[in-house]
């Protein structure tokens, strides 16, 4: 099993299962998240992911290149538009992923595997993690969303910096330039993504999705048209009857208590 699911109460712990190639991004694991991904969309009560890779060593290395380099002597114009249509295709289902997927980054995140973690909504990194877009020195910039998400996150110039010279940063560099939100002892990163996961699901489910759509489609557009799509996605969370019971609940000075409707 390349992905290995975990229960934890209203939360899901999602595992890359390739310690031996450092959780490295092949098609079969890649399509296997996939997969995960779209049962554990309609189970209504899983509320939040968390995304890890196996051991201690690395969240993951990035692609497999070694895995596709049959596939590029083949054919290599095929091979890498497919490459960049697949890995692109994950970072964009974790992107605008309905629920919150929280990245637990217990290692390297490097190449996809960085991509893979900034397109998740929230990380939390180990102190000991480290992060870098090392594809310049395969001869290529990052295909997985890397040059879009990263300016994004971190501003042009860190952004150009970290891509054109492929060289690694540390976690707490990574918290600092805000690649993360977090950065914990290695044994507290489960339970610190878990507790974070526990915060959001005290709120509306409802909510939660809204706000995320809103976050994640506004970040594209201009600002009078992001606008447009918070006071949509207000008004499709307003209608809700968790909407109308948060607004009795802090009228009447009580928790309020969400069915997620």
């Amino acid at each position: 099993m390349l992905i290995e699911t975990e229960r934890h109460g209203q939360h899901v712990l999602l595992t890359l299962n390739r310690p031996e190639k450092l959780n490295a991004l092949s098609y079969e694991l890649i399509d296997e998240l996939m997969d995960r991904l779209n049962a554990l969309e309609r189970d209504d009560s899983v509320r939040c992911l968390v995304l890890t890779g196996q051991g201690d060593k690395a969240f993951s290395a990035g692609a497999d290149i070694a895995g596709f380099a049959p596939d590029v002597a083949a054919s290599p114009e095929t091979a890498y538009r497919n490459f960049v249509m697949r890995g692109q295709g994950m970072t964009r289902r974790i992107e605008n992923y309905p629920k919150p997927i929280i990245a637990a980054v217990n290692g390297i995140a490097f190449g996809g595997g960085c991509e893979t973690m900034e397109a998740c909504s929230i990380a939390i990194a180990a102190e000991h993690a480290r992060f870098a877009k090392p594809e310049i020195r395969l001869g290529f910039p990052p295909p997985f969303g890397g040059t879009q998400r990263l300016p994004r996150h971190i501003g042009r110039k860190r952004a150009n910096e970290m891509i054109l010279t492929g060289d690694a940063i540390s976690a707490e560099e990574a918290l600092l330039i805000g690649l993360v939100n977090h950065v914990v002892p290695a044994h507290e990163l489960l339970p610190a993504c878990l507790r974070m996961a526990d915060r959001i699901a005290e709120n509306s489910a409802v909510a939660v999705t809204a706000s995320l759509r809103a976050v994640t489609r506004g970040l594209n557009v201009s600002i009078d048209e992001g606008l447009a799509i918070e006071a949509a996605q207000f008004m499709i969370a307003a209608a809700s009857r968790d909407a109308r019971e948060g607004t009795a609940a802090f009228v009447e000075k009580r928790p309020a208590v969400f069915v997620h409707r």
